[in-house]
């Protein structure tokens, strides 16, 4: 019998979360490879520092996509304000959708394998395959454009002092190169320290805020705005409608919470996954929202005048900004530090090497067993070799940019698109399926299911749409949006792996057959799928 001879300590070493957790993990047909050493705490800020520390986000409103400028252009500060609010409850329908699935399903594998098990059986592998790819494409572009965003912000920051120089491609590429082997190698040999880095990460982002908060209002050396100005002025500037205008200044916040479903790709490091992730999911966008708020009214309350920031050189207005509203260099670069997102950085690459590993842990991309592994000893825990493939693909990808920098920012859009539609596909596959699966989540949404998740799915669809788009008229070469562009190519080549290998090697991920399989549950055992 269970227990007996054990004393009470035994008894609940025996039982502890992270047993369970790795007992729960076994019968979604996976071995226990990662440390669990991840709580709430920790995988809620890592959640929180992936929305608001990339440094192409609408926290420190700069990056790629030029956040800032984008808002401007769509319509002003009204935009900025009310576009985050509206962009927040979209997303809450998203994220309580991941939430309940990712309870009933806590593996990294995340959504390729959530669309696997929610999707009927003559269907599953091709979704899986899909979202699978969907999902790598979008964690490494996502990646991509926080690591870049934040060699930019550096080029920002020198900038207020030596105006006069303007950064080369070549330049801007090899501190991106510099960012992205800091985030790599903390991330590599410093493992361990990850929670903590979440941790504190999270502190030194909600710190500068407040600093930012304070100081501006304060100095408001630009002069100050009345409210109607500040949360009512709109006069959009894009050349679209004005209906389209604001749909176009929804681009900075909807990027923002685009790597939203990141965090499940850490479910097997966390202590109880099937509670922690689902809460860390559904409460990081409020908290968003309200810490967005809080850099964005003192922004829109100090604003210089808007001709002045959107004839700023490239496009990229933030150091202009701060610096003017502080009223001097010191000032502003002062702020562009609380901006740096090298935290982000390391969080987000972080993720993209647990979804590397796992995808490659299921046979879905070259050399599978050796992207799968796991090391031991010195670097224990860590998927050394995904990690590296993650940072290899960006390298490349960055190159990009020294030939064209219109190409690359196409990154950003495509990322958003891979991510949304892998999110938003076992959302529909559940809503199709009548949301049986749902009915026994530990995280549900009850009778507000159904409403919640074609919320959720409609909101991407408008989001894939939006990003396509080019964000003013009239189009020229260099103001074209080729994301639809980059992601035929992205798709071409897994459509092309697929008839190469795929067909032969990839049969899903593994599960437990049980009644969902249509098998005796008394029988249960762990096999993969038959294509």
């Amino acid at each position: 019998m269970e227990g007996v001879g054990k004393t009470p300590r035994e008894n609940s070493i025996a039982s502890s979360p992270t047993d369970e957790a790795a007992q729960g993990l076994k019968k979604l047909g996976y071995d226990q490879e990662l440390t669990r050493t991840r709580g709430l705490a920790h995988i809620l800020f890592s959640e929180f520092m992936v929305y608001y520390g990339k440094p192409t986000s609408y926290r420190p409103a700069f990056g790629l996509a030029a956040p800032i400028a984008t808002s401007l252009i769509g319509g002003g500060p009204a935009v900025m304000v009310w576009g985050l609010a509206v962009v927040s409850v979209f997303c809450q329908t998203l994220a309580m959708s991941l939430a309940e699935i990712c309870s009933k399903y806590p593996t990294s594998a995340g959504a390729y394998y959530w669309s696997f098990r929610l999707a009927s059986p003559r269907y599953r592998l091709l979704c899986s395959w899909i979202n699978g790819w969907l999902t790598m494409v979008g964690v490494w572009t996502i990646s991509l454009s926080v690591n870049f965003g934040t060699g930019q912000l550096v080029v920002a920051g020198a900038g207020i002092y030596h105006p006069e120089w303007v950064a080369t491609p070549w330049q801007t590429y090899l501190i991106f190169l510099a960012v992205t082997a800091f985030a790599t190698g903390f991330g590599i040999f410093f493992n361990n320290l990850l929670p903590t880095v979440d941790i504190l990460s999270a502190v030194w982002t909600l710190l500068g805020m407040i600093v930012m908060l304070i100081c501006l209002s304060i100095k408001a050396a630009a002069g100050r705005h009345s409210a109607s100005f500040a949360l009512g002025f709109f006069d959009p500037s894009s050349g679209w409608t004005a209906g389209w205008s604001f749909f176009i200044g929804l681009l900075p916040p909807a990027y923002t919470y685009a790597a939203i479903g990141m965090v499940a790709s850490m479910c097997e490091e966390v202590r109880e996954p099937s509670r922690e992730v689902p809460l860390a999911l559904a409460w990081s966008i409020p908290i968003g929202f309200l810490t967005g708020l809080l850099f964005l009214l003192p922004v829109v309350f100090t604003l210089p005048d808007i001709t002045m920031l959107l004839a700023v050189p490239g496009g990229q207005p933030i150091a202009v900004l701060l610096t003017a509203v502080m009223g001097s260099r010191g000032g502003g670069f002062g702020m562009v530090l609380f901006m740096i997102g090298i935290f982000c950085a390391i969080s987000i690459c972080c993720a993209a090497s647990r979804a590397t590993w796992s995808f490659a842990r299921d046979n879905a991309i070259p050399y599978p067993k050796f992207f799968a592994k796991i090391n031991h000893g010195f670097l224990k825990g860590v998927p050394l070799n995904a990690y590296i493939l993650s940072t290899l693909v960006q390298v490349f990808l960055g190159l990009i940019f020294l030939g064209s920098s219109t190409a690359f920012n196409a990154f950003v859009g495509v990322a958003v698109i891979c991510l949304g539609a892998s999110y938003a596909m076992p959302v529909l596959l559940s809503v199709l399926d009548g949301r049986r699966q749902m009915k026994d989540a530990p995280y549900n949404l009850g009778r507000f299911g159904y409403l919640i998740n074609w919320l959720a799915v409609l909101w991407v669809l408008f989001e894939i749409v939006l990003f396509s788009m080019p964000a003013a008229v009239p189009v020229t070469a260099i103001t074209m949006n080729y994301a639809s562009v980059v992601f035929i190519g992205f798709a071409v080549i897994s459509a092309l792996w697929y008839m190469i290998n795929g067909r032969q090697h990839y049969s899903g991920p593994p599960i437990v057959q049980d009644d969902w399989m249509g098998k005796d549950s008394g029988c249960a055992r762990t096999t993969r799928a038959e294509g």
